[in-house]
């Protein structure tokens, strides 16, 4: 029988995670005479939301639950990783708690890949009720990435995806990453790919969690990871001021010398163009401060997340086994 390991990364779902649990039984329930499933719930905590408690409640009550417990918030990618370290079945499926992505579509996900898919990858289709300003920002940033990556990130990308084993294995063991964007690692692995578009659920409870800033932070980070490119309009930037400065030099200087009957004025243009040189500079030490900050990351090779609890299936094997190392 295969096996197929769902991870869902949880923070701040109190109100919704049991409903979620029950759907997610609800969808996958009705495929357990052909397939061996398992829910990997990873919870990045933020007290005093209770998820964790609920969590353990429900992996008590059967067999087939493991719920992580990270030590602190290390956010949705490092939560990502964990539940993939922690899978071992033929496919695992990834998809966010707050039930925007439909757990209902799972069947058609196992579709996809028993059809020869290593990678389907869901495709958010956004309806009217999306704000107008989200719908343009999202199309902006996959447009963006795209030209400046040179990889085909298709508009809508979702964390909400189905891997095969080997699509696993290799981020498990080949992409050490600390700050891995996995919407644009799972396009440039090159496996054979498939999508599935979807129209995301409202929101059960709550509001999204991710904040202006922390959705300017994953975009500059996805840019990041996969681009020099900004680097590069750096230098081009610098090349085209440092020409326009030197020919206003030229001109000012050849008037000053050689006209002397004329006035140059431009005190308030000396200043502007004083204060954009000063801007850019700071741009560009920003962009370069980026590189240098994933750099620094990479090189300090800390863990990309820490367990605190385990709680659920197989938990008593790894702690035993974990005491068995310290002994």
């Amino acid at each position: 029988m295969l096996s197929i390991d769902v991870v869902c990364p949880v923070f701040r779902e109190e109100a919704a995670i049991e409903t979620f649990h029950k759907a997610l039984i609800e969808a996958t329930q009705p495929l357990y005479g052909e397939y061996k499933f398992r829910y990997i719930y990873v919870v990045d905590p933020s007290p005093p939301d209770r998820s964790a408690e609920i969590l353990q409640g429900i992996a008590e009550k059967t067999d087939n639950v493991t719920v992580l417990v990270m030590s602190r918030r290390f956010g949705h990618q490092a939560a990502l990783i964990a539940g993939i370290d922690e899978t071992r079945g033929d496919a695992v499926i990834m998809l966010d708690s707050d039930m925007q992505h439909p757990p209902s579509l799972i069947p058609k996900l196992i579709e996809e890949w028993r059809g020869g898919s290593e990678i389907v990858q869901t495709l958010r289709h956004d309806d009217q009720k999306i704000s107008f300003g989200k719908r343009v920002t999202s199309r902006m940033f996959y447009g963006v990435f795209e030209r400046m990556t040179g990889i085909d990130l298709n508009a809508g990308s979702a964390d909400f995806r189905l891997l095969s084993r080997k699509v696993a294995d290799v981020f498990r063991t080949q992409f050490r990453e600390h700050n891995p964007f996995f919407r644009g690692l799972v396009t440039w692995v090159g496996y054979r790919i498939s999508y599935v578009e979807f129209v995301p659920e409202k929101r059960f409870a709550g509001r999204s969690n991710y904040s202006l800033a922390a959705l300017i932070l994953f975009a500059t980070n996805g840019i990041f990871s996969f681009s020099k490119l900004p680097l590069r309009v750096c230098i081009w930037l610098g090349l085209i001021f440092a020409t326009f400065s030197a020919l206003s030099g030229a001109y000012y200087l050849t008037v000053y010398l050689f006209f002397e009957d004329i006035v140059v004025p431009g005190w308030a243009s000396l200043f502007a163009l004083g204060a954009f040189g000063l801007s850019m500079n700071l741009f560009f030490l920003g962009v370069l401060g980026e590189y240098v900050g994933l750099i620094f990351d990479e090189v300090k090779n800390r863990p990309r997340y820490l367990v605190g609890d385990k709680f659920g299936a197989n938990a008593d094997a790894d702690a035993g086994a974990r005491k068995e190392t310290v002994s």
